[in-house]
């Protein structure tokens, strides 16, 4: 049956290959957890027992390290309990290969909780699809701690903040699972520390607003069109991705940003006489403003590359493309515009600037987003 050890890290990897033939090795802690070592060096992790015919039973668990040591102790655990219980390992074998992953959940999670509910569902569909890559074909029960907090770090090198936002919606997916009955496991987020964050009050000077007009002028007009419309409107980049000829209406000059079904809140973007003008000159006639052929959803999803190039030309560091909305409203403050006025034009939602905003009208707002504008571009 093999020689028992205590498995860790240190105490696998010091195990020496077979010359020929295979090496089985039991581990001290959890019955009926072998691994498995061939002569190139492949672990493999195994369940095993004796029959009560006396022949011996083995379940594949998976490959070291590639499944962690607490990992294949779970399911050697969950594997004991069954056969305790008279149950049938085979079944608990297929029972594990048909478990969901973690890209089954995060689809259930997008359709069912954030589209319904938040107003930055795009943001979370590009965390998952561009920093989540590692947890997409995992399952559900192979999903650890150490797994998340590998993302969580490396993430954070450079984007602390971000790394934390990505952090969350994983502890989120894992929430709303236990919610809906999808998971009865620990959230495998929780525990991980946070990086400490800094308020962030970047945004465009004047001379700033000048370079990066320049600097556009080389972007396809798409591109360009996108991040004017980011910037003269003040509205979160997710929403400009996924604006909606049939959400603008330009004879009022209103956007409507549609909103989450269960929100009670009706979001109007004013738009601005150079923001028609910019949209006067896309292509109408089909769905999205800013159409993208090659993207899955059908519109611009992460135009980060176009956006490093933009700063490069215009000699711009330390900038973000979340950084024009609060351009927006910086240049707003700048020109004088009050509090209440800077919060209705930015979409701000908090329960005691509602109140106040409920009895504003657009004109004001569209007065002091135009005010600003000129102000931007140099304009008297």
């Amino acid at each position: 049956m093999g020689e028992r050890i205590r498995f860790t890290t240190v105490s696998l990897a010091g195990i020496t290959p077979p010359q020929t033939g295979r090496d089985d090795w039991r581990d001290a802690q959890t019955p009926g957890l072998h691994v498995r070592v061939t002569p190139n060096g492949t672990k493999t992790f195994s369940w095993v027992r004796r029959t009560q015919g006396g022949s011996l039973e083995r379940v594949t668990l998976g490959r070291w390290p590639e499944m962690s040591i607490d990992d294949a102790r779970r399911h050697a655990a969950r594997l004991n309990a069954a056969a305790a219980d008279g149950e049938s390992p085979a079944e608990q074998r297929r029972e594990m290969k048909a478990e969901m992953t973690f890209a089954d959940l995060f689809a259930i999670y997008l359709e069912r909780w954030a589209k319904v509910r938040k107003k930055t569902w795009v943001d979370d569909e590009s965390k998952f699809r561009i920093h989540l890559k590692p947890l997409h074909a995992k399952k559900l029960s192979a999903i650890t701690r150490n797994d998340i907090a590998r993302i969580h770090s490396a993430i954070g090198l450079e984007q602390p903040t971000f790394a934390n936002r990505v952090l969350a919606l994983v502890s989120k997916v894992f929430n709303v699972a236990t919610e809906y009955g999808l998971w009865d496991g620990n959230n495998p987020a929780s525990g991980i520390r946070h990086f400490k964050e800094q308020s962030r009050d970047r945004f465009l000077s004047g001379e700033e607003v000048q370079r990066f007009l320049e600097a556009l002028a080389e972007e396809r007009d798409i591109l360009r069109a996108f991040f004017l419309v980011a910037l003269l409107t003040g509205a979160r980049r997710a929403n400009v991705l996924a604006m909606r000829w049939a959400d603008v209406d330009l004879e009022r000059q209103v956007w409507k940003i549609p909103q989450p079904e269960k929100s009670k809140n009706v979001a109007l973007v004013p738009l601005t006489p150079m923001v028609l003008e910019i949209l006067a000159g896309l292509p109408h006639g089909v769905e999205w403003v800013f159409p993208s052929p090659k993207s899955k959803t059908g519109h611009l999803v992460e135009p980060r590359k176009a956006w490093e190039r933009v700063l490069a030309r215009a000699g711009i560091e330390d900038a973000r493309i979340h950084d024009l909305r609060r351009t927006m409203g910086s240049w707003q403050a700048i020109t004088g515009a009050s509090l209440p006025i800077i919060g209705k034009s930015l979409g701000h939602a908090s329960q005691q600037a509602t109140a106040i905003y409920a009895r504003l009208n657009l004109d004001p707002v569209r007065a002091a987003m135009e005010k600003a504008t000129d102000a931007m571009m140099g304009k008297k």
